[in-house]
């Protein structure tokens, strides 16, 4: 009876990185690329670049890029070189160790001693019959002889020491004692001379012995896990089964080498199910060898940043830990076939290590693994940049070396082109990625959205045409009804007036000067020209981009709400050129030509709308500077500053555009004097507008002025 009020509950926990987020859509991807393919009008590279710069969704989701990954990467591996001395710092550890237990057992003795002197005040402090017993004791002939039987045993103290008095067994125990301490001084400086002293002495204090034996251990492990992870017992523990059988594993694992060198397909399933508890977590002959040159490299890592004194004194140290001379035999072979199966010579790396902090063995053959992988990941990346090939990068190693969020990242961009094309933005023709036709619409939309967004923020002013159309909405003014108007009645204000009229009672009588209706707002048809002026000052100023995002703004607004009038782009340089709608988000700054040939730019515009009959006709141009190219013997010629050519001409098309009743209306991205003195000339002749806009907002004086022309109230 209670699922209902339950079966919709939700928990809450703190966020700990673990948790999964979902990812981002084919929307949130196109528009993260969208302002620079239109700026550069280059698919392909407005990809790359995204893949590696990455992107950031509206709600703050965050995917990072390839160089990023590359930088964070770089970080972690710099921040392992700045903290270890790789070149001392593995035999300063183990002589550290040695070190550790050689005072351990000092100190042991040294207590031995100590505790010895003790017993024996205790004993003269004990009552005089205890004393007369002890006399009595010395005295007896038996003891003599033992005593003497006991000196003669040496450092054993014979078997039963108690017959030795406690002088005797003072001076006994300080001599042992002695030897000992000088056995412990006079070892070998060298580590494996010191490991093999160590294994041939008989430890007095019990922590040294169990230090030692756990030191022996985890090298005899470490050294036997260079060639395979999943050795956890010691040479030393193993029973001569167990030793038998990894000979036995050696030699089978030699044998499946030596056929792949030959061609040949080893029986690899076989291999695993006799041997299969040396190598964890390995499904192929490939993986295995693998694991083991990983593990191999990761120990000649070692060698390679070690001194060859230092290089010298491990490798004998190791073959000192390897007991058995056949298996010592059957691993050299192993490591002479991997080589030839699969070459470490690019995993083998001499890295600068900068810090001073030294490191155990095993965990120094873990770091040196971690890098290398590092390495082989930015080769990974690098060629992914290079080649646009995100599949080249191993995500689980991304996981593994960086951690969850790099590893997501990666999927993400891996899942980047498949979400595009399937949501239909994209489609690929040969070795290319196109735009489809809604993929270009998209875009426009984004450029539109991104337009009135900020007008929203930043508010703006009315400009209203002269010109009226066909019915639009309904305003919230009224006026007096009039015949031909829509009968839109405001009720409210009919009765008030009626009202006003005749006075309050019932029933109100209506006459025809008491209607009132709402007034409406009337859409005109219109034709227009967006010049766009295309010279190389339009790159420099940083203009070109802003004057594109507002020609797909404007055609994507038109097509969208107004789909009767009709829309032109030209762009114009040395010369002018229609761009279609379907080319324009192909524009780049590789159209741009160096001069402003506005004369031919208004002479095409007008060409264009005199292909239509309606009454509103308007070029729009936006520019950053004067005419600078003129027609002069069939040709167009170029000159810069100015040239009295080039503005007459282009003020001559200025007249023949106005003759034909088209509206020039100009948004000038540079105010200089000359600048301003020619337009004026232009606003003169034509009467159109003259907008002095800043490149960032563009976008807000030009459609805004487009959609206000749009509309007159009716009066």
């Amino acid at each position: 009876m209670f699922e209902r009020f339950f079966k919709n509950r939700y928990g809450y926990s703190r966020w700990d990185g673990t948790q999964q987020v979902e990812g981002l859509d084919a929307d949130e991807i196109l528009k993260a690329l969208s302002d620079d393919y239109m700026e550069n009008g280059n698919l392909q590279q407005a990809l790359k670049r995204l893949m590696q710069d990455g992107m950031r969704s509206d709600d703050g989701r965050r995917t990072m890029g390839l160089r990023e990954l590359m930088e964070r990467m770089r970080e972690q591996r710099n921040q392992q070189l700045n903290r270890y001395n790789m070149a001392s710092g593995v035999m300063d550890d183990l002589r550290e160790k040695l070190e550790e237990i050689k005072q351990l057992e000092r100190a042991g003795i040294q207590r031995r001693l100590d505790g010895e002197q003790s017993d024996q005040q205790q004993a003269a402090q004990q009552p005089a019959k205890g004393a007369q017993g002890q006399e009595d004791q010395q005295q007896s002939p038996g003891s003599q002889s033992q005593q003497g039987q006991e000196g003669q045993q040496g450092e054993s103290g014979g078997e039963n020491g108690s017959d030795l008095t406690p002088e005797q067994k003072r001076k006994m125990l300080e001599m042992i004692a002695k030897r000992k301490q000088d056995y412990l001084d006079n070892l070998p400086a060298d580590i494996p001379g010191q490991v093999k002293g160590l294994s041939e002495y008989d430890f007095m204090d019990d922590q040294a012995r169990e230090k030692f034996k756990e030191l022996m251990d985890s090298l005899q492990q470490q050294m036997m896990q260079q060639f395979f992870q999943g050795m956890q017992q010691s040479l030393q523990n193993m029973t001569p089964e167990d030793i038998a059988r990894m000979r036995e594993m050696i030699r089978d694992l030699n044998k499946m080498l030596r056929e792949r060198q030959e061609g040949k397909e080893p029986d690899f399933d076989s291999f695993m199910q006799k041997h299969g508890e040396y190598f964890p977590g390995v499904n192929s002959l490939d993986d295995l060898i693998e694991q083991m040159q990983q593990q191999m490299a990761a120990m000649q890592g070692i060698m390679d940043n070690l001194s060859s004194e230092q290089q010298e004194e491990l490798q004998n140290l190791m073959e000192q830990l390897m007991g058995d001379d056949r298996i010592r035999v059957d691993l050299m072979e192993l490591a002479q076939n991997l080589e030839a199966v699969a070459p470490m010579e690019n995993m083998r790396t001499r890295f600068n290590f900068r810090g001073d902090e030294s490191l155990p063995l095993n965990e120094a053959m873990r770091m040196m693994s971690r890098l290398q992988q590092m390495e082989g990941l930015e080769d990974q990346l690098s060629e992914a940049r290079r080649m646009d090939n995100l599949e080249a990068i191993d995500s689980e190693k991304v996981k593994e070396l960086l951690g969850d969020e790099e590893y997501q990242s990666v999927e993400q961009l891996k899942e980047l082109m498949k979400m595009l094309e399937e949501a239909g933005y994209i489609q690929k023709r040969g070795n290319r990625w196109e735009l489809t036709a809604r993929g270009i619409r998209k875009i426009g939309q984004k450029a539109l959205q991104d337009i009135f967004n900020k007008l929203k923020r930043d508010g703006f002013g009315r400009h209203v045409s002269p010109f009226r159309g066909v019915g639009g909405e309904r305003t919230d003014e009224s006026k007096v009804y009039q015949f031909g108007d829509p009968f839109l009645l405001d009720l409210e204000k009919t009765l008030m007036n009626a009202l006003h009229r005749r006075g309050t009672g019932t029933p109100v009588g209506l006459q025809k000067e008491d209607f009132e209706v709402y007034r409406t707002e009337f859409t005109t048809q219109s034709s227009t020209v967006l010049m766009i002026d295309m010279s190389l000052s339009m790159i420099y100023n940083g203009c070109q981009p802003a004057a594109k995002k507002v020609a797909v703004a404007l055609e994507s607004l038109i097509r969208s709400q107004f789909p009767r009038d009709n829309l032109y782009i030209v762009g114009f340089s040395r010369i002018a050129q229609e761009f279609k709608p379907n080319e324009l988000i192909e524009m780049s700054t590789l159209d741009n030509q160096q001069g402003t040939n506005m004369a031919h730019g208004l002479m095409l515009s007008r060409q264009l709308l005199a292909r239509h009959r309606g009454v509103n006709k308007q070029i729009i141009m936006i520019t950053d500077g004067g005419p600078t190219v003129w027609y002069e013997d069939g040709e167009w010629l170029f000159n810069w500053p100015y040239n009295h050519m080039a503005e007459q001409q282009t003020l001559l098309e200025v007249q023949r555009c106005t003759r034909e009743g088209i509206t020039i209306n100009t948004f000038m991205l540079e105010d200089d004097n000359w600048m301003i003195a020619f337009v004026n000339q232009m606003s003169q002749i034509n009467h159109g507008r003259t907008f002095y806009a800043d490149k960032n907002n563009l976008g807000e004086y030009l459609l805004v002025d487009y959609l206000n022309s749009k509309r007159k109230i009716v009066s």
